[in-house]
Formats: structure tokens, C-alpha cells, sequence
């Protein structure tokens, strides 16, 4: 809230009009501003921040996944594609989707179900990312008729309308600039009857167990990113996203106001991940 502090009954007509110029230009700033963490920063430059904690921790992500959880977001990411089922003719987006955690599991499902004609397409903002999902893929001798890589901009996705019947992201929305883009652009791209799953870092149900993981959280993860990767901002970055996020009320009325129907949530583990699901009708 902004005050202009009058001095005289009457004020010169050239001061009130640099005041409210004033208010104007602050008001505007604050549109065009976001988080960056706990930090405020221009939108502008919030991609590019993003893209830098991910390209240093790149190549070291998934050994800090594995610590950072505990291993419990293997069991995490294992029922997020039970809860997504896919079926025969299933055509996946994984978004943010770089290290190919969430697509590899979609094909190791279809192979053990023998579903036929499934594809999935990874994209990501990050190339560093997806470089080391491509070698992981290499690695793990995956059909590349299955799979195919894609750098993009959840935003702004380099797909035509209606182009997919399935659509996940996983732990990577909360680092988008614009929410709403994001669930936009996923509803666009996916075809009627198509289903948008989320996976993501929520609030717990009990606030002691809240105080408890915050604890956790900044007093541990950013000394085992330093530890493990020679980076502690990055992680610090991280965490702090995750307070940032909307809460799963608040998320659920996001997804239904781009468009999505019979849209719900499940809490995981008291509510650190939540899992959001939605359909285009």
C-alpha cells in the first residue's frame, strides 16, 4: 500500500503528479517481479537463474535426489506412473522432464504390460539436462522408436494443439516463471479426454511435521549439496522454491481455472509431494 503524505491543504498540482508517476512506476516494478527462491527478482531474469542451478547440478542430480530423499523418490516417482496407468496407443509429454526419471519408468511399464503403440516425448528448458537423460537412455538400451528428446520452454511448448493424451511434470513446475502458462500450454497441447499428472513438493497436513522437515530442509540438504556436487546454492534455491509454491487447495483451484475437469490431489508421505491430476474434457 503506497501513501502520499500531504504537507498543505492544497498540493501543488507538479508534486502530485510526480508522486502518482511515482506510484505508477513502483506498482508496475511489482507486477513485473517474482521469487527466486526467497529472493525478488525481475520475471525477466528468473529463466536464466533457473537454467544456471540446473546446468551446475546437472550431472550430479539424481545421485542427490537419491540423498536428499532418502531414496523414497524412486517410490514417489514409481507410483506417480501407477497412478497415471498408461494403456495401449498412450502418447506421453514428460515435461522438465531432462534426466528421463518419469519417462523411463513409462517405458519400463509399457514393456512389462506389453502395451503397443506407446511413445513418449521429453522436453526440457534445460539442454544440460536433457544431455544427461539422452546418456542415461543410451545406457539402459532403450528402443529410441520409443522415445524422442525435445528442448522447449513449458511455457511456451513446440507442439501443435491436441498432440498428446498424456501429459506429466515432475518437481519442475514450481521453477516455471508463469504457473499459469504452464498449465495452459498443457492443456492446449493435449487432446480431449487427455490427462495431466503433477508431481510435486507440497505442504504437509501437520505443522509440527512441518517444523520438523524445515528443519531438515535448511539445516541438511544445502550441506549435502555442498558435500555431494561443490554446490550449496543451488539447493538453498531449492527449498526455498518449494515454501513458494502454492499450497495443494491452491494449486487444484489453478489447474481447474485452466480448464481442467475432475481435478484432484493425493498427499504422499503427510503431504511433502503431492500428486495433482486433471482431465481435459
Amino acid at each position: 500500500m503506497f501513501f502520499i503524505k500531504f504537507h498543505r491543504i492544497i498540493t501543488p498540482s507538479r508534486t502530485l503528479s510526480r508522486s502518482l508517476k511515482t506510484i505508477t512506476n513502483q506498482s508496475h516494478t511489482e507486477q513485473n517481479s517474482t521469487h527466486f527462491g526467497f529472493e525478488t527478482i525481475p520475471e525477466t531474469l528468473k529463466q536464466e537463474k533457473v537454467n544456471e542451478v540446473f546446468y551446475n547440478v546437472a550431472k550430479k542430480y539424481d545421485i542427490m535426489n537419491d540423498a536428499m530423499s532418502l531414496g523414497i523418490h524412486r517410490m514417489w516417482k514409481d507410483y506417480f506412473i501407477c497412478k497415471l496407468g498408461p494403456v495401449v496407443n498412450t502418447k506421453l509429454l514428460d515435461v522438465a522432464g531432462g534426466t528421463g526419471d518419469i519417462a523411463f519408468r513409462f517405458l519400463n511399464y509399457v514393456k512389462e504390460y506389453d502395451l503397443k503403440n506407446c511413445h513418449v516425448t521429453i522436453t526440457d528448458i534445460n539442454a544440460a539436462m536433457l544431455e544427461v537423460g539422452k546418456e542415461r537412455s543410451k545406457v539402459l538400451k532403450h528402443d529410441p522408436e520409443l522415445v524422442s528428446w525435445q528442448e522447449g520452454n513449458a511455457e511456451h511448448l513446440p507442439f501443435t494443439d491436441n498432440s498428446f493424451n498424456a501429459y506429466t511434470i515432475a518437481f519442475g513446475i514450481r521453477n516455471c516463471t508463469h504457473i499459469d502458462k504452464v498449465l495452459s500450454e498443457a492443456f492446449r497441447v493435449l487432446e480431449p479426454g487427455g490427462q495431466f499428472l503433477c508431481l510435486e513438493f507440497s505442504q504437509l497436513e501437520s505443522s509440527v511435521a512441518q517444523w520438523v522437515y524445515d528443519q531438515y530442509s535448511f539445516q541438511v540438504i544445502p550441506v549435502l549439496g555442498q558435500l555431494i556436487t561443490g554446490q550449496w546454492k543451488p539447493y538453498q534455491y531449492l527449498i526455498e522454491s518449494i515454501r513458494q509454491f502454492p499450497n495443494q487447495k491452491c494449486f487444484k483451484n489453478m489447474i481447474e481455472e485452466a480448464g481442467f475437469r475432475q481435478v484432484s490431489y493425493e498427499n504422499l508421505n503427510l503431504g511433502i509431494v503431492a500428486i495433482h491430476s486433471g482431465f481435459k474434457l
